[in-house]
């Protein structure tokens, strides 16, 4: 059985890049506000997944949309929520933001701007991790009880989606947005 719904494909960054810069395509960037803070494709629009559905849409229907992420991979799994919400052209970059650089392609970038909340949630969580582990062999093995906690907290996260410790981050003051 034929499904009515409109296709969507993976495209390289050189056959996207003159439609973009010619204004017949807009690139969507789908990745959360903190990973595109420290660097983006110049003129991509900024639709978070966490925000898409209360987004204005509205501006891009009838034109085709390439969405992007960091590497090509949440753009894959996403791409139908476009073509389910109406758009009739939708394609993904593949290779994501590092495909658009790995063609040499610009990006602009805000080296000031912090890491992503989960590479800090992977640089804290094995540090934690690292010193339990290594307090439990050197010093007392009550401390790696510090390691299977952090342990636990990351299984939590993986297999629920909540991550206590990005929300503790997301607050910090380096992660805390100007206001404007």
């Amino acid at each position: 059985m034929q499904s009515n719904q409109p296709e969507f494909m993976g495209i390289d960054t050189r056959v996207v890049a003159p439609d973009v810069e010619g204004g017949k395509a807009v690139l969507i960037d789908i990745r959360e506000k903190d990973e595109r803070a420290r660097e983006w494709i110049p003129g991509s629009v900024s639709i978070p997944l966490s925000e898409w559905r209360s987004a204005d849409l509205a501006p891009y229907k009838g034109r085709r949309v390439v969405l992007h992420c960091r590497s090509g991979n949440r753009t894959v799994v996403n791409a139908p929520l476009f073509v389910e919400a109406g758009f009739s052209d939708v394609a993904y970059l593949q290779g994501g933001i590092e495909g658009w650089k790995d063609a040499g392609m610009p990006v602009t970038r805000n080296r000031k701007a912090p890491l992503e909340i989960m590479r800090q949630v992977q640089i804290a969580a094995g540090s934690i991790a690292l010193a339990g582990g290594l307090a439990g062999y050197l010093v007392d093995p009550f401390y790696a009880l510090i390691a299977a906690f952090v342990g636990a907290g990351l299984l939590v996260a993986g297999t629920t989606g909540w991550c206590g410790m990005a929300r503790l981050l997301a607050h910090m003051p380096w992660n805390r947005q100007p206001s404007t």
